[in-house]
């Protein structure tokens, strides 16, 4: 029997018990690219559609030996992190990306929610900024995450492109995509990236649906399993657009609040 070259991609995240974010949604999404899945779980989260009701942190230490169970024995062509939670958790994934150079890495900030609610403390997005993300081949973050990262207040498309030159420029990534998917009006799901050569603007058609829950997860997964298949930083990304604009469109309608995106359209005789 001959052994599959199927590209493997890790993600580095919390469990969503609701099945609509974080490491359910991440390997749902790998799956769909044929991409082999693997991960380290990072906090253990209660939630559903309605909201999360309860966050566990794991160990730093489980973290790691996760991490390195991984790419000792079945290696990973790239990685993506969403919910890291704490300082601790934080340096020791950059200890882990160093150690095993891990280079097509994705790096979802995950600090503030796309309504605005900041999700882990200030000493945690400091050490995210500092330890991380210069290792990142590329940091997704929301309205709210770039303006954190970039110290600039943003309401417009211009707002988003000044930004996105800030967060390359202070923090070391090699490229930024700032999302536009809470912004009001034109900049609605409109995303800007910047490599430090190119500024472009992404644009896909606006779906209008709540069920909108896993929908940065969804994206930063896609890029890294594009990447895993050894596409270009700019093709992984556009094309991971496209999905997810698609699994917005058949979004699930589940539960009594805001359902996630469908990720397995095709499955349900859809694309």
């Amino acid at each position: 029997m001959t052994k599959s070259t199927v590209p493997v991609a890790l993600t580095i995240a919390g469990s969503d018990s609701g099945g609509g974010a974080g490491i359910q949604t991440d390997l749902r999404t790998f799956a769909f690219h044929c991409v082999h899945g693997t991960s380290a779980i990072t906090c253990i989260t209660a939630q559903n559609t309605l909201g999360v009701m309860r966050v566990d942190a794991l160990p730093p230490e489980a973290v790691v030996a996760q991490i390195q169970a991984v790419v000792t024995d079945i290696g990973v062509q790239a990685a993506k992190t969403g919910m890291l939670l704490n300082r601790e958790i934080i340096l020791a994934v950059a200890q882990q990306v160093e150690a095993w150079q891990i280079n097509n890495l994705v790096v979802d900030p995950v600090m503030v929610s796309r309504t605005g609610v900041q999700l882990i403390d200030n000493d945690a997005v400091q050490t995210l900024c500092q330890a991380l993300i210069p290792k990142a081949a590329i940091v997704t973050p929301n309205r709210y995450e770039a303006q954190i990262m970039s110290g600039l207040q943003i309401h417009s498309l211009e707002d988003m492109q000044a930004a996105a030159k800030i967060i390359y420029g202070k923090l070391g990534a090699k490229a930024v995509l700032v999302k536009g998917g809470g912004m009001q009006g034109s900049g609605r799901g409109v995303d800007i990236w910047f490599n430090g050569d190119k500024l472009q603007t992404l644009t896909t058609q606006v779906v209008e649906t709540k069920n909108t829950h896993g929908t940065g997860c969804t994206l930063s997964a896609a890029i890294a399993a594009n990447l895993a298949q050894g596409k270009d930083l700019l093709t992984a990304v556009q094309q991971a657009k496209e999905y997810v604009t698609t699994a917005l469109t058949y979004s699930l309608d589940i539960g009594k609040g805001q359902g996630p995106v469908g990720h397995f359209f095709p499955l349900l005789g859809h694309g």
